[in-house]
């Protein structure tokens, strides 16, 4: 009975990570009601890597797409893309990215991350901020795992309005709007 359980979770916990890849072990435990290292175990068994392997190898499909920036350029990773319409970036900061004292996350590294996803879905060569209105919300911590979500809304005379949201555990932190200027050619 056990072996079935067992089988039968294996099951689920493959279709779960095929459908969101980007669960990390803890959230898996908790969907499914196991210990984290249940999850582990079955994730070796079953040959799946580890949320960084797979975050990595989703973004590498979609760096080839980005036309505006290069690899080097892009801060996070940007893990779903859709030219001219949508993007998706997640980043987990660090230590370095954070004051000493209290563990918040310094604003421009947000702004990074946010900035560089709407630049990126811009269907052009190049791609340049003009204009951005940014709202902090709330602060986030060293550890904590940013997920940017960019939306084109408008295009107009040569410039691209996306607007970004990034969130910390399903809590909107960082709020952009983007106005994007594209150029087929270097200034």
């Amino acid at each position: 009975m056990a072996e079935n359980s067992r089988r039968a979770r294996q099951e689920r916990l493959r279709a779960t990570i095929d459908e969101t890849p980007l669960l990390t072990d803890e959230e898996l435990a908790e969907r499914f009601g196991v210990s984290v290292q249940t999850i582990r175990l079955d994730r070796m068994a079953l040959g799946i890597p580890e949320v960084r392997e797979r975050m990595r190898a989703v973004a590498a499909t979609h760096y080839e797409e980005v036309r505006s920036l290069t690899l080097e350029e892009v801060f996070g990773e940007i893990v779903d893309l859709d030219l001219g319409v949508s993007g998706l970036s997640v980043w987990k900061a660090g230590p370095e990215h954070a004051f000493l004292r209290s563990s918040i996350i310094r604003g421009h590294h947000i702004f990074a991350q946010a900035n560089s996803l709407a630049v990126a879905i811009v269907d052009a060569e190049q791609a340049l901020t003009a204009k951005a209105t940014v709202r902090y919300l709330r602060s986030a911590n060293a550890g904590s795992n940013l997920v940017a979500k960019a939306r084109v809304i408008g295009e107009r005379l040569g410039y691209v309005r996306v607007k970004v949201h990034t969130r910390v555990n399903g809590q909107v932190i960082f709020e952009g709007d983007f106005l994007i200027q594209r150029s087929a050619t270097n200034a």
